[in-house]
């Protein structure tokens, strides 16, 4: 269950989906996800990520380099904090321990049964103090059989979208399989961008005033 005698320190993102807080209570520091300012018609959707959330973080607990789900109660959502910065604040420019790494841990996720589904964004993925990486929001992540032929089509999405981090920030270090990788798309993918990204664009911009940017911006 969520913490009750915590304080709040900062916060760090309100948006529709709830608003996102650094908290301290006698245990140390955590972060929380509290859907308590949701407008009415949003509150199944929000609650349905954070639940997703709290599910997947269930699937991976005690992985290292990803958040540790400490109690959901269907309103409050709360999680470890990892110190570090967004891939986006503190680019791995030519580090490619950064990114050799950043694929073990993905490969870590997907043995686990778990598809992260939004690494585009650069804002979920950390790098750590010590310039290690890890993941972080889980909400569009999607749990299921790693040998079920959707499972392994989604872990391919997930590595295209650390492919393409990497051929931003480390592009000489890309092996000829990953260049193949890159260039070939998958149905998902086609049909994300010609059906769903249109809508999502539509209702992140245009209805919730969103400016994602693909992820571009602070988040915990």
């Amino acid at each position: 269950m969520p913490r009750d005698d915590a304080i709040e320190i900062q916060a760090l993102k309100a948006d529709s989906f709830g608003r996102i807080a650094l908290m301290r209570d006698a245990h140390g520091v955590f972060v929380r996800r509290d859907l308590a300012h949701v407008p009415l018609w949003l509150r199944l959707p929000a609650w349905w990520l954070a639940r997703r959330e709290a599910r997947a973080l269930l699937r991976i607990d005690g992985m290292p380099a990803t958040p540790r789900l400490l109690g959901w109660d269907g309103r409050r959502l709360d999680r470890s904090y990892m110190a570090g910065a967004a891939m986006y604040q503190r680019p791995p420019r030519g580090d490619l321990q950064y990114f050799r790494r950043a694929r073990r841990l993905l490969q870590g996720l997907h043995r686990r049964g778990l598809a992260h589904n939004d690494l585009a964004k650069e804002a979920n993925w950390l790098v750590q103090e010590d310039g290690s990486p890890g993941i972080i929001d889980f909400q569009l992540a999607t749990v299921g059989d790693p040998r079920s032929r959707w499972m392994r089509l989604l872990a391919r999405e997930d590595l295209r979208h650390l492919l393409k981090h990497k051929r931003m920030y480390c592009r000489e270090s890309l092996t000829p399989v990953e260049r193949r990788v890159l260039k070939r798309h998958s149905w998902l993918r086609d049909a994300w961008f010609r059906t769903g990204k249109p809508v999502y664009r539509f209702v992140t911009r245009r209805i919730l005033k969103w400016e994602d940017n693909e992820g571009q911006g602070p988040k915990p």
